[in-house]
């Protein structure tokens, strides 16, 4: 099955998606576009070992959550084969600038991992953005107001 079929599949059953990067993910051109995609994939978080500057930055324009993983930790580090499911703490709630939060990852034996993930939000006007579902939404609810 392709990309897009299994994003199309897990978002018409309303399951959310997160990707695990290396180093510098969205380092290129077509940064917007990238962030873009993502979003209409249904990938609600990303995270990985950095960002490219812009990219962290046109992710959260576009509603997806940039996450940092601990020094130390890696997706090679952490065994992923592509049958696990994720949950990240406290995402329900208020977010706040650069906070710690925990994913939770069950892989497909069952097993549980839990990883320290620093949130990229990096300033209250991201915030703003996040909780309004991205800059285009945030705009538009203020020509609205």
């Amino acid at each position: 099955m392709s990309i897009y079929d299994a994003a199309m599949k897990y978002k018409e059953e309303g399951v959310p998606l997160v990707i695990f990067a290396g180093v510098e993910y969205g380092n290129g051109s077509s940064r917007d576009w990238a962030a873009k995609g993502t979003n209409l994939l249904g990938v609600k978080a990303v995270i990985a070992q950095s960002f490219e500057r812009i990219h962290r930055s046109n992710l959260v324009g576009m509603g997806v959550v940039p996450f940092v993983l601990e020094e130390g930790t890696t997706w090679a580090s952490l065994n992923l084969k592509g049958d696990e499911t994720v949950t990240i703490e406290g995402l329900e709630g208020p977010i706040k600038p650069r906070e710690w939060k925990k994913a939770q990852i069950t892989y497909g034996d069952g097993s549980v991992k839990e990883v320290n993930i620093l949130c990229r939000i990096d300033t209250l006007d991201e915030v703003t953005y996040m909780n309004n579902g991205g800059i285009l939404q945030t705009v538009l609810r203020d020509l609205a107001a």
